[in-house]
C-alpha cells in the first residue's frame, strides 16, 4: 500500500523558512516522482513543485521559484520542501503526491504579516 506521510507545517511570521516532509511508502522511491501542491480555501489546487527521481529534473512554480527548494533522500524515502523568505499568500494547506493517485493528508502553513 502506498502512503505519503506529510509534516512540519506550522505558524510563521513573513519572511521565515520552513521545511516540510513527506515520507514515503510503498513504492519504489528512487523511480518516482514526488510533488508539493496547496491548496487555499475557495481556490484552486496549485501545484508548487516536483521532483522526479527517474530523470533527476525538478520544477517549479512562478509563485515559488527562487524561494522554494524540493529535494529527496533515498536513505529516508523523504522528499523535503525547503520554504524560505515565506509570504503570507503562501498560507495554503501543503499536500504531497506521487501523481499516480496517492496523496499525503496535508500540512498546514501559515505566514503572518
Amino acid at each position: 500500500e502506498v502512503q505519503l506521510q506529510a509534516s512540519g507545517g506550522g505558524l510563521v511570521q513573513a519572511g521565515d523558512s520552513l521545511r516540510l516532509s513527506c515520507a514515503v511508502s510503498g513504492l519504489d522511491f528512487d523511480d518516482s516522482a514526488i510533488g508539493w501542491f496547496r491548496q487555499v480555501p475557495e481556490k484552486e489546487l496549485e501545484g508548487v513543485l516536483c521532483i522526479s527521481r527517474i530523470e533527476g529534473s525538478r520544477y517549479y512554480s512562478d509563485s515559488v521559484k527562487g524561494r522554494f527548494i524540493i529535494s529527496s533522500d533515498s536513505a529516508k524515502n523523504t522528499v523535503y520542501l525547503q520554504m524560505n523568505s515565506l509570504k503570507p499568500e503562501d498560507t495554503a494547506v501543503y499536500i504531497c503526491t506521487d501523481f499516480d493517485g496517492h496523496w499525503g493528508q496535508g500540512t498546514l502553513v501559515t505566514v503572518s504579516s
